[in-house]
């Protein structure tokens, strides 16, 4: 019987225990100690991990000893030190949120983390395992004979309320182009096998949070806007981001073109979220669009009820886990590396200056790109 895996929670939010529910259901692997400051929080992570142990610091949590892995899914600007941190005390494999970091000033200690770090370092990137996300991603190429159009439209809900309102903030997430859009920057790089080379964005906040105050201060996070990124070999992505369209039947939708055809995948938001008055939730989709013969065929693709019952991201958080367990045993790889991490943060903070100046962002000519030895590409699921 294989040992279960230990692990060691840093940060038990919303995200912190979306990831609870889901090693709960994970064989061979359990909760061993976790670390959240807030009392509240605790204590709803303590309920849903009864036998792990509650520790007052993560170098206290450090030192629990038996700790296979940790999981990190405290705030935002918290991941980067706290790595530095594990790194210097404890180099345990680590399964980090995202995004990696939040501020381009910080990107020297990002790279030498990269270089130094002697464990598994994976970047949480719970969209490319949404099962009709992952399909897609596999059958991409086949269906439109090489992508060269892919968009990506999120409609949904706005921010959630979190602990000490962190996530109203740019100082905090690094913008919304970072903290809610790195998802989809990690998705075109996947999706088209490239880099990109030049973004355009234009957002603004025109409706959410405008009538909230924290400590004085009106929260400065976008909750609209469009990006486009232009990649070195040509192809062109978009993404359409609006968060105050939670009335959608869709949350996510995404579609790739090339010249044989076109494949999209519909992903429904959060079943929490949907009215019961509306019957079942909308279960997820893949079609399929060939240029000749044409006639879309559509198939749905349903996610277990348990996984779409343990959080928000479509079975997602379970499947991650699965390949992350399985890394950190050595049976397989890293598939979202800190190179992707990295890239994801480097979109989204080319979006954010283009946005607020209007002009695009040249990658490399403004040194967003990461250095040479961080540019190691992703395990394609």
């Amino acid at each position: 019987m294989t040992t279960p895996l230990r692990y060691g929670i840093i940060g038990c939010g919303m995200m912190g225990q979306e990831h609870l529910r889901n090693i709960a259901l994970l064989p061979g692997a359990e909760a061993a100690a976790i670390y959240e400051p807030d009392a509240e929080m605790r204590a709803r992570a303590a309920a849903l991990a009864p036998h792990a142990a509650l520790a007052d610091s993560l170098e206290a949590l450090l030192a629990r000893p038996g700790l296979d892995c940790l999981l990190i899914a405290s705030p935002n600007h918290l991941h980067l030190p706290q790595l530095e941190t594990i790194a210097a005390v404890r180099p345990l494999p680590v399964l980090v949120e995202k995004p990696l970091f939040t501020d381009p000033a910080e990107a020297p200690r990002v790279a030498a983390l990269m270089q130094g770090y002697p464990a598994p370092l994976w970047v949480a990137m719970e969209y490319r395992y949404m099962p009709p996300v992952a399909a897609l991603i596999e059958q991409a190429a086949a269906v439109t004979g090489g992508v060269r159009m892919l968009t990506i439209r999120e409609h949904r809900f706005p921010f959630l309320p979190k602990v000490g309102a962190w996530n109203r903030f740019n100082r905090n997430t690094g913008g919304t182009f970072v903290e809610k859009c790195c998802h989809f920057f990690d998705l075109m790089r996947l999706i088209l096998a490239d880099d990109p080379v030049r973004v355009m964005a234009s957002g603004g906040q025109a409706v959410n949070h405008l009538d909230e105050r924290h400590d004085g201060a009106v929260p400065d996070i976008l909750d609209h806007g469009y990006v486009i990124v232009e990649f070195a070999r040509g192809a062109r992505a978009m993404l359409e981001l609006c968060m105050f369209a939670e009335g959608s039947r869709y949350q996510e939708e995404i579609s790739a073109v090339g010249p044989a055809g076109k494949i999209e995948c519909l992903v429904p938001g959060p079943g929490r979220f949907w009215p019961a008055d509306l019957g079942a939730p909308p279960v997820a989709q893949l079609i399929l669009s060939p240029r000749a013969p044409k006639g879309p065929r559509l198939a749905e693709i349903p996610v277990d009820p348990a996984l779409l019952a343990a959080g928000d991201h479509n079975g997602a958080t379970f499947y991650q886990h699965q390949r992350f367990a399985r890394a950190v045993r050595g049976e397989g790889p890293v598939e979202v590396t800190p190179a992707d991490g990295w890239w994801a943060v480097a979109m989204g903070l080319a979006a954010q200056r283009s946005a607020a100046t209007g002009q695009a962002v040249d990658l490399a000519r403004e040194g967003f790109c990461p250095a040479p030895a961080a540019g190691k590409r992703s395990h394609q699921p």
